[in-house]
């Protein structure tokens, strides 16, 4: 009977050396830290500074003249016969609703403007990925950022960071 295990066992030593062997190769790296890396990122985040800038310009603006409008009416407001009262009561409303208005548009625009600002950069970084996993033969590879992948065997997978950023430094080569 010990024999017959043994032997067993011994028979059994390749499959389970060979099931080892078959686990994919696998990557993984943060997509935020390198795109901080790459030198058009600077570029992209100051013109969405800029953009910022001027619609917070054009807000405070808009909020400032909506104010004054407001502080002459309520100046202005017993000495108003009732249809003026309302035309004025009319005009604050639809100011308000514009300033409102502009403020989830220019959000919205901001918005769709750090997205196609970053897309190159982003587009840089994931060619660089793309190039890697290729080189290197992994079956797949994981961006890490933000608790997507909460956990990984550091002994079955490699963290591309470095490689990527050395790769970027070379322009991508």
């Amino acid at each position: 009977m010990k024999k017959q295990l043994l032997f067993l066992f011994l028979l059994m030593m390749p499959f389970v050396a060979q099931a080892q062997q078959i686990l994919p190769k696998f990557g993984y790296f943060n997509l935020s830290t390198l795109m901080k890396a790459v030198p058009e990122y600077a570029t992209a985040q100051k013109n969405i500074a800029d953009l910022r800038v001027k619609y917070d310009a054009e807000t405070k603006r808009s909020e400032d003249e909506f104010n004054k409008k407001y502080e002459e009416f309520l100046d202005g407001q017993r000495d108003f016969a009732p249809t003026i009262m309302q035309k004025r009561q009319a005009e604050l409303q639809d100011m308000m609703e514009k300033n409102i208005a502009f403020k989830k548009e220019a959000q919205r625009l901001l918005a769709q403007a750090e997205q196609d600002a970053m897309a190159p950069v982003k587009g840089k970084v994931l060619d660089a990925v793309r190039k890697l996993g290729q080189q290197r033969g992994y079956a797949f590879i994981l961006n890490a950022d933000g608790d997507a992948v909460p956990y990984i065997d550091m002994a079955y997978g490699d963290n591309l960071n470095d490689a990527v950023l050395s790769l970027l430094a070379q322009g991508g080569k």
